[in-house]
């Protein structure tokens, strides 16, 4: 409990010290845990030693969705961080919150790169610390995020991130993003799917919910580490399949 308030406190303001990077490097090789994975079953897989594979990951327990390096990393990961910041840009008026409703959050997380990055996304005022704990979870279990804002990416479907002034697509009704009280997790890996209609487009390699690659959420895995402090899951919805989408309302 101690180290959990201890890393809730708000850092100092200013950029991180280590923001995303602009370009997204070929990861090393891992293995995505998943359901019935034990630590020595996965050494014995890729003829590693499991004491090595503890002192890589630096951790004993495995986490579905989690990525386990299968080499020795240059650093540990660092302790995870987090610190919140009030918006200073007026948002258009015809959104219907104010900037005072909103703040930005800056969250560590795991990239795909196997490396701690700091990235931010924005929520309401009254979801700082439920959003806060969730990605703090996700850090912990070594959920890998593909990039978030500030990072600079040739695509902004890969982006991890909460609102956006926006409807719902095909609608002139409001997102649940434009009211600060939903997030997509790595679109990309994480679809919406609504009969033969796909977003983003290119996402079509992860439609085999099945599988286990990087950054795919999983109801028994990732999800339940966003679900416990109050969010659902669109990849539960029955009308579509929302799998990247997580909101406090249930839309």
């Amino acid at each position: 409990m101690i180290r959990l308030l201890a890393a809730l406190l708000l850092l100092p303001p200013g950029p991180p010290p280590h923001a995303a990077p602009h370009l997204l490097p070929a990861g090393p090789p891992v293995h995505v845990v998943r359901p019935g994975d034990t630590l020595s079953g996965v050494a014995a897989r890729y003829g590693h030693r499991v004491a090595d594979l503890r002192k890589w990951n630096g951790r004993t327990a495995l986490s579905v969705d989690g990525m386990l390096r299968l080499t020795p990393p240059a650093a540990p990961l660092p302790g995870w961080r987090t610190r919140i910041e009030r918006l200073t840009t007026p948002e258009p008026e015809h959104c219907p919150l104010r900037a005072t409703d909103l703040r930005r959050i800056w969250v560590r997380h795991l990239g795909f790169d196997g490396r701690a990055h700091d990235g931010h996304l924005t929520m309401h005022r009254t979801l700082v610390r439920p959003t806060q704990r969730a990605f703090a979870t996700l850090y912990r279990r070594r959920f890998p995020i593909m990039a978030m804002p500030p990072a600079v990416v040739p695509d902004e479907t890969v982006l991890t991130k909460g609102y956006e002034c926006r409807y719902v697509a095909g609608t002139k009704t409001w997102s649940q993003h434009a009211f600060g009280r939903a997030f997509d997790i790595n679109p990309r890996q994480n679809p919406m799917i609504r009969g033969n209609y796909l977003d983003p487009p290119n996402s079509a390699a992860w439609l085999a919910r099945d599988a286990h690659h990087p950054g795919m959420l999983h109801a028994n895995g990732a999800v339940t580490a966003v679900t416990r402090e109050g969010f659902t899951w669109g990849g539960h919805w029955t009308r579509l399949k929302d799998y990247m989408h997580f909101s406090t309302t249930g839309r």
